[in-house]
């Protein structure tokens, strides 16, 4: 179950990346409403972070909580903002994916 918390919690990062994202594109009023996303999705993330770390290893529980967030910011940036996708981006994200996976698979 801290699993699941963990991987949610990776999500939520990756919401309150994506909220900066978009406020520093918003014209106008918007931004308020961005940056309100952030700060939900900074709260949630880190509320799960602190459940899952109450029965994971602290260093293995923050090293996925990271890498979900990196990967998925990343995703988020090139099918969202247009960001590159270039081969080395790609090789790279795969391997930090592999990464989360192969700490998942050595802890306890």
């Amino acid at each position: 179950m801290n699993w699941i918390l963990l991987i949610i919690a990776g999500f939520f990062e990756v919401g309150f990346a994506s909220c900066l994202g978009k406020a520093k594109e918003a014209t106008d009023g918007t931004a308020r409403f961005w940056y309100a996303g952030f700060f939900i999705c900074l709260f949630i993330s880190m509320y799960l972070l602190v459940k899952a770390t109450q029965s994971l290893p602290i260093g293995t529980a923050y090293a996925v909580w990271t890498g979900v967030g990196a990967v998925g910011t990343t995703l988020v940036g090139i099918f969202i903002f247009k960001d590159p996708a270039d081969f080395w981006r790609v090789f790279f994200i795969t391997t930090l994916i592999a990464s989360i996976i192969g700490l998942k698979v050595v802890s306890h």
